[in-house]
């Protein structure tokens, strides 16, 4: 197999991202996560301390930030190439030249690979500054603090890019599941080794800086135990002046286990071009409304030539007013029907017995993982709020239609309010009866804030990868693990309900102001 296609359809697909929104979104995010790292709202603590800012310490903590947060933000980014292709009409062209699959994959995955070095190469910048500005200790050392960036940060996004690749062949992992299951996928990820204690088992390489870390942290701190963590906004940490961490000592088996992650991801990204269908219809799930559709005008099917067709006279009737009334009541039913079509019966059997576990259960289950499972089930429902039209391509018909803003579009918003409502309505009649009316007031807080964040996303990024993505961490570290200000639910709230049922209020009502300026500058310029 030839080098050069593989090279030719990289470079290719490299352009044309370069060109389009989602890269300038690739880079903000690493410079986002830079700030974060500089300021202090992302840092390495063991225990309860932190070592003095040495070249090695920062390299380290900008690199393991890249492979961990940057790692789970990129996936969402690269992974739409193949499917690009296939929306456009370009894979079927492709498909019909000499190209092998397994070019194909490779070059989709250098492109993958080249677009996460970016946010690489941002972040091992930031890192640079931080080191000239920040950095507590004069020594500078360009090798340790820049061989984290080599030999951790570059292979851990070798293989999200080709895990990318991956879900995006393999028919069940393409659409929304597989936006889901990488988080968990990343998740297991960045805790195996730390879990099984076993080194090759670490593509982020957290296990690997950690070993090190608190070896120095035992070396100079009395009593300390193991512990070590990559916290998010917790700036608490105790400076010890005498931990001056001088950076990992690579040893050849360590060189050795970084650079088979690049080999393990190439190895996958060949797995993945045998599982690929060459677009072929086929091999593809189609939509239901994309089967025995009419043969084209060009298709061979058509009109006799002996055939004469003769023009049909037609009167149009003008509308009255009473004829283009509407009913509210029937646009939030249909929008409902639109958001649910396609789910089989054991989906609604899964949201009915949810509904009933909630009203069984202790009220403490129900509020904690019951109301939890509960709202998150219906995600690919919520996730194509503000998204179907450019999905179906029924944006020209949606948008010439009349008053969309006041009539369809809070039609779709309320259809997703009553979904909410109802996936969780065993907890708020429990929390009714008991009488519990503040915590109730933030379980409407939650049922408004979901449908907002959700068309908010649609409309703004077109997708409905954004919201997917961006929920289920929300829904992770919020009503599933209960962090405090995070659980929209309002079940880990309870020393500050108040104040954070009205913050997810307000929140609420700027997310709805904002899909409505987006949704009006659409039809503005559509």
């Amino acid at each position: 197999m030839s080098i050069l296609p593989i090279i030719a359809i990289a470079q290719a697909d490299f352009r044309e991202r370069v060109r389009r929104y989602s890269f300038f979104v690739t880079l903000m995010s690493a410079v986002f996560l830079a700030y974060a790292t500089a300021t202090g709202k992302i840092q390495i603590k063991l225990g309860a301390y932190r070592g003095v800012y040495t070249s090695a310490w920062i390299g380290a903590m900008v690199a393991l930030v890249t492979t961990t947060f940057a790692s789970l933000i990129g996936f969402y980014i690269v992974k739409n190439t193949v499917e690009r292709d296939r929306m456009t009409g370009v894979g079927q062209i492709l498909a019909t030249t000499p190209l092998s699959k397994a070019a194909y994959i490779l070059g989709k995955f250098l492109s993958n690979f080249l677009v996460l070095a970016a946010m690489v190469l941002v972040l091992a910048l930031a890192a640079v500054v931080m080191a000239t500005f920040a950095r507590e200790d004069s020594t500078f050392d360009w090798w340790a603090l820049l061989s984290p960036f080599f030999l951790i940060a570059l292979p851990a996004m070798a293989l999200t890019a080709a895990m990318a690749v991956l879900f995006e062949v393999l028919p069940g992992l393409r659409g929304g599941v597989g936006n889901v299951l990488w988080f968990f996928v990343w998740s297991v990820g960045v805790a195996l080794p730390l879990a099984t204690k076993i080194p090759w088992l670490d593509p982020s390489g957290l296990w690997t800086v950690s070993q090190s870390m608190m070896a120095a942290a035992r070396a100079v701190i009395p009593g300390f135990t193991n512990s070590f963590s990559l916290t998010i906004g917790d700036g608490t940490a105790q400076l010890v002046r005498s931990l001056r961490w001088t950076g990992l000592e690579w040893t050849s088996a360590q060189i050795l286990w970084r650079l088979a992650w690049p080999g393990i991801a190439v190895a996958i990204a060949l797995l993945a071009a045998l599982m690929f269908d060459r677009f072929d219809p086929a091999g593809s799930k189609q939509p239901k409304s994309q089967k025995n559709q009419v043969p084209p005008a060009s298709s061979s099917v058509g009109i006799p030539a002996t055939m004469h067709v003769h023009e049909a006279r037609t009167d149009l009737t003008p509308l009255t007013r009473d004829s283009y009334s509407f009913s509210f009541l029937r646009l939030v039913v249909g929008e409902l029907h639109l958001a649910l079509k396609g789910y089989r019966w054991w989906w609604y059997a899964v949201a009915i017995g949810l509904i009933i576990a909630q009203l069984a259960s202790p009220l403490e289950i129900g509020r904690g993982p019951l109301l939890a499972a509960a709202w998150i089930w219906p995600i690919f429902a919520w996730s194509a709020m503000g998204t179907r039209e450019s999905r179906y391509g029924t944006s020209g018909l949606i948008f010439s239609s009349a008053r969309i803003l006041e009539r369809q579009f809070p039609a779709s918003i309320v259809a997703g309010l009553i979904l909410a409502a109802l996936s969780g309505f065993g907890v708020a009649i429990r929390l009714l009866i008991a009488g519990h009316y503040l915590a109730l007031l933030a379980w409407v807080a939650g049922v408004l804030f979901i449908p907002s964040l959700a068309v908010t996303c649609g409309t703004w990024a077109g997708t409905s990868k954004t919201f997917e993505a961006l929920y289920t961490v929300l829904w992770y570290v919020g009503p599933l693990k209960q962090l405090p200000g995070v659980d929209y639910s309002g079940t880990a709230n309870s020393q500050h309900l108040a104040f954070y049922t009205v913050f997810y209020f307000l929140l609420a009502a700027v997310l709805l102001a904002a899909s409505f300026a987006r949704r009006a500058a659409q039809l503005r310029y559509a």
